[in-house]
């Protein structure tokens, strides 16, 4: 006799439809067996039996075996199925029918036939909650053990084909979209102390725990005969799961079709002991005394129970969960057994956060705390955790202690005695699973439309017929008509000239000039060609200038109209010579700057605050390219570093328009949404970003973090645990492949140990660098936040933080730092310190940031990363002796620092304020191989020059004003070397350039115009 069937039949209605349903027949139709005889041999006649939550439906006629081993049935009975009947739709979820096939041993006449049972199967019936009417089945038959002198084989196995159907369905649409189904598998209780594991042939080990249904009603969950194990090898993997059945003859009938334990990875597991330190104990509580069950219960929840679930998850995280062990004493004469339930009782709390998650199962650990009562809960029980123990406040209806003033002794004593609990670290393995998920998760294809709706794809922009090009194809064409028409005035007037006439003399074409004008003014044809060409220039103004408002000053007007005249000018010659020679002008050179030099030059700019020109540099990049992602991508970036957060937004936003799988883009997309204060698109765009790449850890955290700062912290946890998993398996991964190397005699490269090579000799103090290289906090890559360089970031916040340190998400960096320092146990890592430093640095905090430094060379001073934003922070303090030797020393590693470029530039200023002019050329030099500019261009024709290798200081010059020709300090060292070359004009020209760009180096220009005055030219005011 089942003992949760009572318990079920009194709680059935809390969680079924509703009581307006009228009941449902299930008709349920056993066809005929299969392979009889390999359950035994010589099995003549049979029947077959139909039971169903404890009650016998009935039984077939007695049939004869045929000699394959078959019989046909085909007998058919029925139960219904009502809400508030005894079969109600939980009784459906989570017991199956039972069929028995009995053998009949025939006798003769005198005596009666005598039954035994010969095996046992059952039929799930969940696919009738599932939306079915009908279905049919080969239910596994297995034999029922008999004395061993039966021609017997036990595991041998026949079948029942077994039909099952009804006249509707048990659910209608709606309630089987909106209801759920509960699974909960307990496997077993590890490391019990020695009291629980009392030994005795009537000890029944039970748990029982109260689904949350509808109203205030639960609906208890009992799991029974849990069998006690001595010490010896663990239970083996994969293993089947128990039905929650007590009247099953055959043991193998108790297995689950299809139902197994699989284990796996502890680190996969939700709730405690799952972390690497746990491991050794779990391994060895696994193989002591222990309480298994493998057992599987179901129940349905109406969509009001779903609803109610959910609520209580919400509000309580934790599911109280009771465990007991009965000893039954033996009956006596005219008594009965009476069980002694009080004793051994306690209870766990699951964590149940996860289930209101996306995530439909999960199995964990549970660890087993002291009974406590009701009445004297403290914080410091609720919340004290030992190495394998929750101990949570329990709630114990069962256990009633008396009122008055022994109620205090008796709580003390419960203490004491589920202390042992604690001080033997007793915990549970089950697995709780939902066949729906509580908040079910947005399909991606829905995500898609609305981040489309929130950024829709930006359509082309028509031609612009009035644009630059071609107003000056407009310019062109005027000339040509006009030129045209003067020529034709001339031949009239003075005829043409043919080839083989002598040219005419100067006097002559003065005079044919004079004769000209008078009658091109006199006819008014001056006026109507001046008129024609007015409209081309205007529209050179506004399309080519973009002048469009009037001018602040007369002068500043002049010098426009000046530049002008010059560009009209030349476009006439451009013009004429097209129509007189009849060739194309060449057209100026197409620019030779790429895409990754225009970002370098980009990230220059930043590093020495120029906002405005690495702005400029950022849009030229766009305008090579409109639609590169990675342009949008890095122009927000920059942004968000000067804190214009709506345009960062845009910029994401236009890059996701460009590319809506692009995951990184929808990452940024969130952020800046997150930063705005737009909560339901950024929730979208992460959620989004998640079911594009599952996989990624990076987007998984972010996710964290932004349901961290909307307080939902089921969300936020859920997130964690999932990026934690995937880090976990990235690492197992990537440790197996030089594992494999290493089996297969390759020498796998170690860590770090021997990186570090001589240091080169540090130079004596230093003066003032120059004004080029200045704060290190805007370097174009984000220092690597990692440990050593081969070594990948082993948490999820640090591998986050890699990317946003290349966003410039400042906001999120600390979010993610935060919780790197509260889930480190060993300490903070080098990498942890050297991002806090650059944060540190952005702020310009210069101590903290020197602090966070010296950690980092403690913890980790192999690390060419941590001694280059050593040396950017000595020379921001004018330390430059220490900030030389920091850059040496980074130099010296076999591996590079992340930002050597800026490295070489400051190592190379450094070089050339105290004079070493020699080991400055080589370190600029570096800086051209590894990543040439117009700084390292310039840094190599500074020491040629000072080095009075002016051949080569001109051609250094040259490619660095080939890089970017508005540099004034490239324009002074050019008229310099002119001067001293003797080239006049070309000295004033340069010199005209470097006053034009302003040179902002005093030393320089000083120095330039001595030399113009000790040379006498060069400067058109001498």
């Amino acid at each position: 006799m089942e003992v949760s069937g009572g318990l079920s039949s009194r709680k059935e209605s809390t969680v079924s439809v509703p009581s307006e349903s009228q009941p449902t027949p299930v008709q349920i139709t056993v066809l005929k067996a299969q392979d009889l005889n390999t359950l035994k041999s010589n099995v003549s006649v049979t029947s077959v039996c139909v039971e169903f939550n404890g009650v016998v439906l009935g039984e077939s006629f007695r049939t004869n075996v045929l000699p394959k081993g078959t019989a046909d049935y085909n007998f058919t009975t029925s139960f219904e199925s009502s809400p508030n009947g005894p079969n109600s739709l939980n009784d459906i979820a989570q017991t199956p029918v039972l069929l028995t096939v009995i053998e009949t041993l025939q006798k003769d006449k005198k005596q009666k036939d005598r039954t035994t049972p010969l095996g046992q199967a059952v039929v799930d019936l969940l696919p009738l909650l599932q939306g079915q009417c009908s279905f049919q089945v080969t239910a596994p038959l297995h034999a029922v053990p008999t004395s061993p002198s039966e021609s017997l084989h036990p595991e041998a196995k026949g079948g029942l084909e077994v039909t099952v159907r009804t006249k509707e369905p048990l659910l209608s649409a709606t309630q089987l979209s909106n209801s759920n189904f509960l699974s909960i598998t307990l496997e077993a209780a590890y490391s019990i102390p020695e009291t629980f594991a009392a030994t005795g042939p009537l000890q029944n080990y039970m748990a029982c725990l109260q689904v949350p249904a509808a109203g205030e009603k639960e609906l208890p969950l009992l799991f029974k005969n849990g069998i006690l194990k001595l010490a010896g090898e663990k239970e083996p993997l994969p293993r089947p799961k128990k039905w929650p059945l007590a009247n099953i003859m055959a043991p193998g009938a108790l297995s689950i079709p299809n139902s197994f334990i699989v284990g796996g990875p502890y680190e996969d597991e939700d709730g405690e002991l799952t972390k690497g330190e746990d491991r050794e104990f779990r391994i060895q509580a696994e193989s002591m005394k222990r309480v298994v069950w493998d057992m599987e219960s179901r129940c349905y929840l109406d969509p009001a129970a779903v609803v109610t679930l959910q609520k209580r998850i919400a509000e309580c995280q934790y599911w109280p969960m009771e465990v007991c062990r009965i000893s039954a004493a033996l009956p006596s004469k005219g008594k009965t057994s009476k069980a002694d339930k009080t004793k051994s009782q306690h209870s766990v709390f699951q964590d149940l956060r996860g289930q209101l998650s996306v995530t439909r199962m999960g199995s964990g650990t549970l660890g087993i705390g002291a009974p406590l009562d009701r009445a004297a809960p403290s914080k410091t029980q609720k919340e004290d955790k030992e190495k394998s123990t929750n101990k949570k406040m329990s709630h114990m209806p069962k256990v009633q202690l008396p009122n008055g003033t022994g109620e205090a002794e008796n709580a003390v004593h419960l203490n004491l005695e589920g202390q042992q609990y604690v001080e033997a670290g007793t915990f549970l393995v089950m697995e709780i699973k939902l066949y729906k998920a509580l908040v079910p998760r947005r399909l991606r294809e829905e995500l898609t439309k609305q981040v489309k709706q929130m950024i829709p794809p930006r359509p082309l922009l028509p031609p612009w017929t009035l644009g630059a090009q071609k107003a000056v194809e407009d310019y062109h064409h005027h000339i040509t008509s006009i030129a045209a028409a003067i020529l034709n005035e001339c031949h009239e007037l003075f005829g043409k000239q043919l080839p083989d006439q002598t040219t005419t003399d100067h006097q002559t074409l003065e005079e044919q000039k004079r004769q000209l004008n008078f009658e091109l003014n006199s006819s008014g044809k001056y006026f109507a060609f001046k008129e024609q060409l007015k409209y081309a220039v205007v529209k050179i103004v506004r399309e080519k200038y973009l002048k469009t408002t009037a001018f602040e000053s007369q002068e500043q007007f002049q010098a426009f109209l000046s530049e002008l005249y010059v560009y009209l000018m030349d476009q006439m010659h451009i013009a004429l010579n097209q129509l007189l020679f009849e060739e194309a002008a060449p057209s100026a050179p197409p620019s030779q700057v790429t895409q990754k030099q225009l970002l370098l030059f980009a990230h220059e700019a930043q590093v020495i605050k120029d906002y405005k020109l690495a702005s400029l540099y950022h849009q030229q990049r766009i305008a090579k390219d409109q639609y590169n992602v990675e342009c949008w991508l890095d122009y927000g970036a920059f942004c968000l570093l000067i804190e214009e957060t709506t345009k960062a937004h845009e910029c994401f936003q236009q890059a996701l328009s460009l590319d809506p799988n692009h995951i990184q883009s929808l990452l940024l997309c969130g952020i800046t949404a997150a930063m705005l204060q737009h909560d339901e698109e950024a929730k979208v765009l992460f959620e989004d970003a998640c079911c594009l790449e599952p996989s990624s850890v990076v987007a998984w955290t972010l996710s964290g973090l932004f349901y961290e700062l909307q307080d939902n912290n089921i969300q936020a946890e859920m997130a964690f645990r999932e990026a934690k998993k995937l880090l976990q398996a990235q690492l197992a991964k990537e440790r197996s492949i030089p594992e494999a190397a290493e089996g297969e005699g390759e020498k796998v490269p170690d860590g770090s140990a021997d990186k570090l090579t001589k240091v080169v000799e540090p130079a004596p103090a230093c003066v003032a660098p120059k004004e080029e290289a200045t704060a290190p906090e805007a370097a174009p890559k984000a220092v690597s936040p990692a440990s050593g360089l081969g070594q990948p970031p082993c948490t999820i916040f640090m591998e986050t933080v890699e990317f946003l340190m290349k966003a410039n998400a400042v906001q999120f960096i600390h979010k993610a730092l935060a919780h790197e320092l509260l889930s480190l146990q060993g300490g903070p890592s080098s990498g942890y310190y050297l991002v806090l430093a650059q944060t540190y640095l952005l702020k310009e905090e210069l101590s903290k940031c020197e602090e966070c430094l010296c950690e980092a060379v403690r913890i980790d001073c192999m690390n060419p990363n941590v001694w280059a934003q050593k040396g950017h922070l000595c020379y921001l303090k004018k330390d430059f002796g220490e900030a030389k030797e920091c850059y040496e020393r980074t130099m010296g590693f076999m591996e590079d620092a992340a930002d050597m470029h800026f490295v070489y530039l400051r190592l190379g200023s450094i070089y050339l304020e105290e004079k070493l002019y020699g080991r400055a050329k080589k370190i600029y030099l570096l800086a051209c191989d590894n990543s040439a500019s117009c700084l390292t261009w310039l840094g190599v024709g500074i020491a040629c020059y000072r080095l009075k290798e002016m051949v080569e200081a001109e051609d250094a010059l040259s490619e660095a004003n080939a890089l970017n020709n508005t540099n004034a300090e490239v324009w002074a060292y050019l008229s310099l070397i002119c001067l001293h070359g003797g080239r006049h004009m070309e000295a004033e020209q340069c010199y005209k350039y470097v006053l034009k760009l302003g040179l902002t180096n005093d030393a320089l220009l000083r120095e330039l115009r001595a030399a113009q005055l000790r040379l006498g030219f060069g400067n058109p005011e001498l």
